[in-house]
């Protein structure tokens, strides 16, 4: 996927543990740990904005796009 989740990033510079993240956006460790792992489709704006809100840091510092390479 030309998507790349560095949720695991953010956190490390942030020094927070994914269990604390999830207490504070409201969902489950599991939820977080999908994100990290980037095994999700999709994900709410709203987490999205929590997210951002708690790390204190843009959508793009978790998300990046890598073009697909050409075969």
């Amino acid at each position: 996927m030309p998507i790349i989740i560095e949720l695991d990033v953010m956190l490390a510079r942030r020094k927070m543990r994914s269990k604390e993240l999830a207490e504070r956006i409201g969902i489950t460790e599991q939820n977080v740990s999908l994100l990290k792992s980037g095994k999700v489709k999709g994900v709410r704006f709203e987490t999205l904005e929590k997210i951002c809100e708690v790390l204190d840091c843009q959508p793009g510092d978790i998300l990046i796009y890598q073009a697909p390479k050409d075969p």
